[in-house]
């Protein structure tokens, strides 16, 4: 039977934005793409999940990459409310799951300025169990060092847990150690194969 329910954060419990969120500051289509793909889709963007440097050097990266836009990534990436946003539907389904005798945790690559700057969109975790950010321990999915150290800190069976993550790539580790995955392609999608796990 399972246990404990594991979620990724960003696709999962919250909205993370990447072009739109260009567009919510006021830039073209043709802007906000380029902006996002030299930053949210550049190789460096991790580096803000793993949280060893601080933002002002990430943010040289990109601009080291894509000089042209250096005003643009200063402006709008020294703080950055908006780029993930709240889902209603997450408390309820937290509450659900919790009510129905399991425990949630949660597993996620994500920044120190995320957090701080969309604290609302995080509230969610207080209802929560216990988890892993990946900034407060300087590693990033799927480094097998961040699915180790959740399974030990609360002392996890993971053939008793199940992970549910949008990104593929985060799920073959978390199978690796035991853990059951269900890749999330959608809310309803997510939300039915969960249920039918947890009848199991």
């Amino acid at each position: 039977m399972i246990e404990n329910v594991i979620f990724d954060i960003g696709g999962v419990l919250v909205d993370y934005h990447t072009d739109d969120y260009y567009r919510a500051l006021g830039y073209s289509e043709e802007m906000a793409k380029k902006l996002a793909d030299a930053t949210m889709r550049s190789a460096w963007w991790d580096e803000y999940d793993r949280g060893v440097f601080e933002d002002a050097e990430i943010r040289g990266f990109f601009e080291e990459d894509a000089p042209e836009l250096r005003d643009d990534i200063e402006k709008s990436l020294t703080s950055m409310p908006g780029i993930v946003t709240k889902r209603d539907t997450t408390l309820p389904w937290i509450r659900e799951v919790r009510a129905a005798g399991r425990k949630v945790y949660y597993l996620s690559n994500f920044s120190e300025t995320a957090l701080r700057d969309c604290a609302e969109a995080m509230a969610f975790r207080s209802e929560c169990d216990g988890g892993i950010l990946s900034f407060e321990e300087q590693v990033i999915k799927p480094a097998p060092e961040i699915y180790q150290l959740l399974l030990t800190r609360y002392h996890l069976d993971p053939d008793r847990s199940v992970f549910l993550d949008d990104t593929r790539r985060n799920l073959p580790m978390a199978e690796y150690f035991g853990i059951h995955t269900i890749h999330v392609t959608s809310l309803g999608q997510a939300q039915r194969d969960l249920a039918a796990l947890l009848q199991k």
